[in-house]
């Protein structure tokens, strides 16, 4: 696959400070993702800058910002069945030899509390996965038309 060199430090510069996922539930279309799950608390989307083919990200549609300080059990387990069926969803659609699935963010930058759940292909040697494959300066260069029909595949999924 094709890939592109990916700066995060100026996908932050262009944030100015401003929430992604909150500009993105807005409307903004500057942050425009593919959605491929949402209801009235929690919505799941295609990363746009994804190491890895499938890269989804989960969050509550609240601006909330601790990854179990702010949920009630409720709330928290509530989410981790949307992170759960997405995985589920993301096996049956994308080859995968393993699923990652990881909560990061910073008070620094990226608060709104997501999950990622990223799928590993197979073959991608020892050395290159885990954080070395999540933390690659390089990401996958796909198109809006691989993207939309990527997303249609995990909406049918999910449906």
């Amino acid at each position: 696959m094709k890939t592109k060199r990916y700066d995060p430090d100026e996908v932050n510069r262009r944030l100015e400070g401003r929430c992604f996922i909150c500009e993105m539930l807005a409307g903004n279309p500057e942050y425009q993702h593919h959605i491929v799950f949402q209801d009235e608390t929690i919505v799941a989307f295609l990363s746009k800058y994804p190491q890895l083919y499938g890269y989804t990200l989960v969050a509550p549609r609240r601006h909330l910002e601790q990854v179990s300080g702010d949920f009630t059990e409720a709330e928290y387990l509530a989410i981790q069945r949307v992170v759960y069926r997405v995985g589920e969803a993301l096996r049956r659609v994308v080859s995968t030899e393993r699923l990652y699935i990881l909560s990061l963010g910073s008070q620094a930058a990226n608060r709104h509390v997501h999950w990622h759940v990223a799928p590993l292909p197979s073959g991608v040697p020892l050395e290159q996965q885990q954080y070395a494959v999540l933390s690659k300066e390089e990401i996958l260069d796909l198109g809006e038309e691989e993207m939309s029909a990527l997303a249609a595949k995990l909406r049918q999924e999910l449906a």
